[in-house]
């Protein structure tokens, strides 16, 4: 494996901490929350629009959206229902990939979201121009990119994966004989390696928070609830993996809580799941995964600084004045279309459900 990762580690892709915004936690006092609520509700039916949310952001806003006919789910599952909305605009609560794969697949409606800035690591660690250069680099491979990217480097791919077909697909590009290129979570990509042993480049890009993951802690928490099984996502490293139960996607992690015997669990993902967790199994004991140890810095404490951005102020804000709509040329757009599109296909060929159990 390190032989393939040793071309793409010459340069670091991972965001330092000082490029990794603080994060900022909406309080609202009763009677505001109350008010913005229900002056959402009345933007909602006025502008023609249904929300979605992404299960990282906060219990808030996924209550609101399950309350006023939208969704909660992972990054292309929201952009799925999207597509099956009668709604002429989508407001999408996530970071700015999701809304714009929300475009992608839906170009006819207008898809705004409550902060524009609202990035990803992940997006961030994957220049489009960088990432174009390096596949011209290496012609004879199939480049495969991860959903958490922007539609620039998606309309540079050949396949779109998520976290929960991502194995099935590189083991089914590999048995055609292709060699490829994985991007940008190099962990993800570790882990899609490991399994498979396909001959991958792998993009050295991280998500802040799953990076945060520490083993040793991880290993003391373990020893501390030797009742607890451990949930991880794939995008932590494989030290913190090589210590999971079971391995899944933001959908996969919440059926295991609700549907594993267990009563309580050790959970290595975004914090923000666990609204959707404790919805799920609510007397299911949930522990998050320690980012303390060797080496911690705490960049993002276990919840996307990006997907905190996400509020009820600005999202009655960008109901009320239409702002922050995400607009893509239409030539990149089409681009990023057909990968996507190829995974949709590749998922129906195999009777599976790929756009309701993945994650992005």
């Amino acid at each position: 494996m390190s032989a393939f990762i040793a071309e793409l580690t010459r340069k670091d892709y991972r965001l330092t901490p000082a490029q990794v915004p603080p994060t900022v936690v909406e309080t609202l006092d009763p009677a505001e929350e109350a008010e913005l609520i229900a002056r959402i509700k009345r933007l909602l039916v006025k502008q023609d629009a249904t929300l979605v949310a992404h299960y990282y952001t906060s219990a808030e806003l996924q209550e609101l959206a399950e309350a006023t006919g939208g969704y909660v789910s992972d990054s292309l599952d929201m952009a799925r229902f999207g597509t099956e909305s009668r709604s002429s605009t989508l407001v999408v609560a996530g970071v700015r990939f999701m809304g714009e794969t929300a475009k992608i697949l839906n170009p006819e409606k207008r898809v705004l979201m409550p902060d524009l800035n609202a990035d990803c690591s992940l997006d961030l660690g994957c220049p489009a121009d960088e990432f174009t250069a390096f596949c011209d680099q290496h012609p004879d491979r199939t480049v495969v990119v991860y959903a958490n990217t922007s539609a620039a480097v998606k309309a540079r791919s050949d396949w779109v994966a998520t976290s929960g077909i991502a194995l099935e697909l590189v083991r089914y590009l590999a048995d055609r004989g292709e060699k490829l290129i994985w991007a940008p979570d190099r962990h993800l990509g570790a882990y899609v390696q490991h399994e498979t042993g396909v001959d991958m480049l792998l993009w050295n890009g991280a998500c802040v928070v799953h990076e945060a993951f520490k083993a040793d802690g991880l290993k003391q928490l373990r020893a501390e609830h030797p009742d607890a099984r451990v949930l991880v996502h794939p995008e932590s490293p494989l030290d913190i993996i090589a210590q999971a139960d079971l391995v899944g996607s933001t959908t996969a992690l919440v059926k295991a809580v609700r549907e594993l015997p267990a009563k309580k669990f050790i959970v290595a993902t975004d914090n923000g799941l666990f609204h959707k967790m404790k919805q799920a199994a609510p007397d299911k004991i949930l522990l998050e995964a320690p980012i303390v140890g060797k080496g911690a810095t705490c960049v993002s404490c276990a919840h996307c600084p990006w997907m905190a951005m996400n509020g009820l102020r600005n999202l009655a804000r960008v109901l009320e004045y239409g702002d922050n709509e995400i607009t893509i040329d239409e030539a990149i757009r089409k681009r990023a279309a057909l990968p996507i599109r190829r995974l949709l296909g590749f998922a129906k060929q195999r009777q599976r459900v790929v756009l309701g159990n993945n994650d992005a």
